[in-house]
């Protein structure tokens, strides 16, 4: 009987350059518009972040003074979600890189 021969494993080959930037972290910011109350802001950041009254407030007046505020940071792939549902929330939101 001869042994069954077997094919080498294909091993794909990942730049590290890809890796790493798959890793990199990523932030939500959320954006002042003329439209939304400072108390609805303030809202959507404890209802759908889960932020405590204070934190969410104090994210809140960034976005009025500052014009923006961080408000999370991951994976590419969770600010996109969050950026998404801070627009179903009429919020302007977008995503960019941490380190940009």
């Amino acid at each position: 009987m001869t042994p069954a021969v077997t094919e080498p494993a294909i091993r794909e080959e990942v730049d590290l350059d890809e890796r790493l930037e798959l890793g990199s972290p990523w932030v939500t910011i959320v954006w002042n518009d003329p439209v939304n109350l400072m108390s609805y802001v303030t809202y959507v950041f404890q209802s759908y972040f889960g932020f405590a009254k204070a934190e969410a407030r104090r994210l809140m007046l960034l976005v009025h003074t500052e014009g923006r505020a961080v408000v999370a940071t991951g994976t590419r792939e969770e600010m996109e979600r969050h950026v998404e549902a801070m627009h179903e929330y009429g919020l302007w939101a977008t995503l960019q890189r941490a380190d940009a």
